[in-house]
C-alpha cells in the first residue's frame, strides 16, 4: 500500500505515519497556533484523503453520514493511541468502536456463482461500502500499531498546541516534527529573555 499524505509540506506526516496509515489518520485533526485544521473535515476532503492513502478507489465518493462515522472511528483510534502512549487502560468505548469497524466487512472471499464465471470466490467491495472497507483497513492497521513492535514507542508530541502522535525513533525525541521542536525552543528562549529583562 503506498502512503501519500494529503498534508501540506508544513504538516508532513509524523514519524511512523508512513508505515501506519492509522497513525496518519489519527493525526488528520491538527491543532495549530492559529486554531484547529481538519484534513478530513468534509466529505470531499475525506474522499480525497482515502483515495490518496489507497483506502478508496479512484472515482469513489464518501457522503456526509459516512464522513461522520469515519470521524467517530478517528476519535476512537486517537483515544486508544493516547491511552497506549500514556500507559493507561484502553477506553472500552474506543475498543468497541474499533472492533465494530474490524468486523463490519467480510474478511474472507465469499463464494459466488454467475453464468459468465461459474462458481468463484470474491471479496465484495460494492461502491456503497467504500467507507466500511476503509474503516476496516484503518482499524486493522490501528490494531497492529497498538499491539505490534511500534506500540512501546508511541508518544504524544510535547509541543504545545500540537496534538499529534508519533513513533519515537529514539528515546530523546519529544516532538512529532522539527517545526514543533523549534516552536518549543523558541518559546523557552523568549521566556528566558523576558525573565532576564525583568530581573
Amino acid at each position: 500500500m503506498s502512503q501519500r499524505s494529503t498534508a501540506t509540506p508544513a504538516h508532513s506526516p509524523a514519524p511512523g505515519a508512513e508505515q501506519h496509515p492509522a497513525l496518519d489518520f489519527a493525526n488528520s485533526l491538527l491543532s495549530l497556533p492559529t486554531g484547529p485544521l481538519d484534513l478530513i473535515g468534509s466529505p470531499e476532503t475525506t474522499t480525497t484523503w482515502l483515495i490518496d492513502h489507497d483506502l478508496a478507489p479512484a472515482g469513489g465518493r464518501v457522503y456526509r453520514p459516512c464522513t461522520d462515522r469515519i470521524h467517530q472511528l478517528r476519535t476512537a483510534i486517537r483515544a486508544l493511541i493516547e491511552a497506549r502512549a500514556a500507559d493507561r487502560p484502553a477506553p472500552a468505548d474506543a475498543l468497541a468502536a474499533v472492533n465494530a469497524a474490524l468486523t463490519a466487512t467480510p474478511s474472507a472471499p465469499l463464494l459466488h456463482w454467475d453464468a459468465e464465471r461459474g462458481l468463484h470466490r470474491t471479496l465484495p467491495h460494492p461502491a456503497d461500502r467504500i467507507a466500511d472497507h476503509a474503516m476496516a483497513q484503518l482499524a486493522a492497521d490501528a490494531a497492529e500499531l497498538l499491539t505490534g513492535p511500534d506500540a512501546d514507542r508511541l508518544a504524544a508530541c510535547g509541543g504545545t498546541p500540537c496534538t499529534r502522535f508519533f513513533v519515537r525513533t529514539h528515546a530523546a525525541r519529544h516532538w512529532c516534527s522539527t517545526r514543533c521542536g523549534d516552536r518549543v525552543r523558541a518559546a523557552r528562549a523568549y521566556a528566558k529573555k523576558r525573565a532576564a529583562n525583568k530581573g
